[in-house]
């Protein structure tokens, strides 16, 4: 029965603190600034290797080594947070981050900042994993997709601006403003945080602990299925956006901006999807929601592949225009598969929201570098659909051959006690 979960004993009320618009700006910044941070400092890389005298791939060792911090702080904090409490890892998390990033303002050389940069992810990205667990925390099974949706897609917008801010502060005020704001930002978060966010884990008894909670996930082919429906859902994101700039720049012979605008279309595809999923996850289950990003997904997916086999996707309008189908579908397929990952077992969030975020970041950065020899080894777009493809297939295989089927409705009391005679099997 892991994977039919109802609301979590002691989750707040649609009165309390779940719905406070103060606990919602929170969950968007908390979630947002380490992502918003790794994307501000890129328009900067070419001055960086200008101002410390090494070659631009050094300098791009700024944003590859914070996304190795990203993973690692995944795998870290969110263990930490269901054993300490979401808000101490959090304030420590988010403090780590502000010291760092301090850091990178006095960086004198690139390897220092370079290391400023992995410790700033480390901390910051405390949010990311931390936050979905908090929404765990206070919703109910079928209402936690809506709200990773909406915090999702407000947090995109931010996240769309971000290179733009970090480009207008580098021209204006340096590379060093980039870090200034960065700092700042970070501060006022962590001290928003510490007056305004309360403890939202609930009491626990403990049942093994770190490794309890590990155990019970990997023997649950539901959290298993989820997760994996998740992470390969993501790496559609990952492979286009390392194989895209090879396809429009050299293979279509366009330039890098008109590609930074035509990609720009598949970010706002993909918050418009969160849009759409929050709205819709209130009155749908959410299995049925993953179906349906799933289909439309694979639906897009091939006919991208069609296009590109008859040579119609060496026109950016071809190529984009389908991949925003897919985008769109990818939200659905992405907020509501988490919500079911860290609902098999609510105690336990922070442990499978650490090892889904992991996964996410570890497999991306591979993932994105085999989009990139896609991109950059052949004259057509089709190797890049072919994979795009197999991902979308893969994503419907987890919930075919991994997902329980939700074919009875029962009520809480039979679901609590079918969960604790499994308990007590395990």
């Amino acid at each position: 029965m892991h994977g039919v979960m109802g609301k979590p004993p002691g989750a707040a009320t649609d009165g309390g603190v779940a719905t406070s618009r103060i606990t919602l700006l929170l969950l968007v910044a908390m979630t947002g600034v380490a992502p918003i941070s790794l994307y501000m400092l890129v328009p900067a890389l070419p001055v960086l290797a200008t101002t410390f005298g090494r070659d631009i791939s050094i300098a791009q060792m700024t944003v590859s080594l914070y996304m190795v911090g990203i993973a690692c702080s995944q795998i870290i904090m969110g263990p930490l947070s269901d054993k300490f409490g979401r808000r101490p890892v959090l304030l420590a998390g988010l403090g780590l981050m502000v010291a760092a990033s301090a850091a990178c303002i006095f960086a004198e050389t690139l390897p220092q900042l370079i290391a400023a940069r992995f410790l700033q992810a480390l901390g910051g990205a405390t949010g990311m994993v931390v936050s979905r667990a908090i929404i765990r925390d206070l919703y109910s099974r079928d209402r936690v997709g809506a709200m990773i949706s909406l915090v999702v897609a407000v947090m995109m917008i931010a996240q769309m601006l971000s290179p733009l801010t970090g480009g207008l502060l580098e021209i204006a005020f340096g590379w060093r403003a980039i870090f200034y704001l960065i700092t700042a930002a970070s501060l006022v978060i962590t001290v928003a945080i510490a007056i305004a966010l309360p403890e939202t884990r609930r009491d626990r008894i403990e049942a093994g602990g770190f490794r309890g909670d590990v155990g019970s996930l990997l023997t649950s082919r539901a959290f298993i299925g989820y997760m994996l429906c998740q992470v390969l859902a993501s790496q559609i994101i990952f492979i286009f956006a390392g194989g895209g700039p090879y396809i429009v720049v050299t293979q279509m012979g366009r330039s890098s901006a008109e590609y930074g605008a035509w990609f720009a279309t598949t970010g706002l595809a993909f918050l418009v999807g969160n849009l759409f999923s929050a709205r819709f996850s209130p009155r749908h289950q959410l299995e049925k929601l993953i179906w349906f990003g799933l289909a439309l997904q694979l639906a897009g997916s091939l006919l991208n592949l069609v296009w590109g086999v008859t040579g119609l996707n060496q026109a950016p309008s071809w190529l984009f225009g389908t991949q925003m189908i897919v985008m769109f579908a990818n939200a659905f397929v992405m907020s509501n598969s988490a919500a079911g990952a860290i609902s098999i077992r609510p105690e336990a969030a922070g442990t499978a929201s650490g090892a889904m975020g992991f996964l996410q970041m570890g497999l991306g950065s591979l993932v994105s570098q085999f989009g990139a020899w896609l991109g950059g080894h052949f004259a057509t777009p089709v190797p890049l659909n072919i994979a795009i493809v197999v991902l979308s297939i893969a994503c419907a295989s987890t919930m075919v051959f991994l997902i329980p089927r939700r074919d009875v409705v029962v009520s809480e009391e039979l679901i609590e006690k079918a969960e604790e005679e499994e308990s007590g099997m395990l």
